[in-house]
């Protein structure tokens, strides 16, 4: 496992955002003035990931009442399958309990298996399906949720993969 360093989102770390963003999501990525809107929004909490003080990562989510929706979580290509982004979802798990959030949920394209495997791995299930969502290529996005993060299901198998992850 790759030792990273994980702080809040800055307005000076969009650059290096930028360059993640449009190799990961193409043509429809997100811009500067979205990132900075969201670093702006109340409801929104943003974090990166930092190896020897270079930006490898990103994630973000809303706090919509007791819901956390994930906007957006990527890896620099070079730096994925080194347990960076199951890092950030320890993060982001620990940091929603600061807010009251009881839940988490997020859209992914259906042929992102990676991140899917991911979801799915950190206690995520589909629930349904968003047809045509991706502007793109109007490709659906599976919609995911999480039980509530205060079960002991969910507790015993966050608890089981921080192990995992330690070892």
């Amino acid at each position: 496992m790759l030792n990273i360093q994980i702080e809040k989102m800055q307005k000076f770390h969009i650059p290096s955002i930028m360059e993640i963003e449009a190799v990961s999501f193409g043509k429809y990525h997100w811009s500067e003035n979205s990132f900075e809107a969201e670093l702006k929004n109340n409801l929104a909490h943003y974090y990166v990931a930092k190896h020897n003080e270079q930006l490898v990562a990103y994630c973000g989510f809303w706090n919509i009442f007791e819901e956390a929706h994930i906007t957006t979580f990527a890896v620099k290509n070079e730096f994925r399958k080194q347990k960076i982004a199951e890092q950030l979802m320890l993060h982001i798990f620990e940091k929603a309990k600061e807010f009251g959030i009881k839940w988490f949920t997020l859209e992914v394209r259906a042929s992102n298996l990676p991140a899917i495997n991911l979801y799915k791995k950190y206690g995520f299930e589909s629930i349904g399906v968003r047809e045509k969502y991706y502007q793109d290529n109007n490709e659906d996005a599976l919609i995911m949720w999480t039980q509530s993060i205060y079960s002991d299901r969910f507790k015993t198998l966050i608890n089981d993969l921080k192990l995992q992850l330690e070892r």
